[in-house]
């Protein structure tokens, strides 16, 4: 990470918890803002957040460890989740899966090479009754064919903030 990476690194964390707060209820919501805008949580994001909060480093690192959704490693701007619950099995979830790695040309547990896309499977997004369901980021996407998916992925690519 660059010298002035970690300033702004720096700025963005101590502007971010002078609205949460200093205390452990803002770790998980400044990991969140960490990953979202830097694309992922580095070893020296946990040990700043670590020292701003004034906690050791290994509670930083179980959280990120635990969270699902915090990522140590760089992925794409759109993380494209595919729920495999029985329920999406049974309303074509396979033939959707297959889909979106043939439109991405990527594999379950991949990101593009241009960093737009990390495909992954997710447990249950609540949406049973309307599957196959996936999210793209923080948006719930439901009864998911093949035949949208190209169009979802252009909706994506036409965006900034997401789909």
């Amino acid at each position: 990470m660059l010298f002035t990476e970690r300033e702004k690194l720096q700025e963005d964390v101590e502007l971010w918890l002078k609205d949460l707060g200093r205390d452990r209820g803002a770790l998980l919501p400044v990991l969140q803002k960490i990953d979202r805008k830097h694309g992922h949580i580095s070893d020296y994001s946990m040990q700043l957040v670590a020292e701003q909060l004034n906690i050791f480093p290994s509670e930083v690192y179980s959280v990120v460890s635990f969270f699902r959704f915090l990522y140590r490693e760089p992925h794409g701007k759109f993380i494209v989740r595919l729920c495999r619950t029985i329920s999406c099995d049974l309303a074509g979830k396979d033939k959707v899966a297959h889909q979106l790695q043939t439109e991405l040309g990527i594999m379950f547990g991949e990101t593009t090479d241009d960093n737009m896309f990390t495909l992954e499977w997710t447990n249950c997004t609540g949406m049973c009754d309307q599957g196959p369901a996936m999210l793209v980021n923080d948006h719930v996407i439901t009864k998911v064919t093949p035949e949208r998916i190209k169009e979802i992925l252009d909706l994506c690519k036409d965006t900034i903030d997401g789909c």
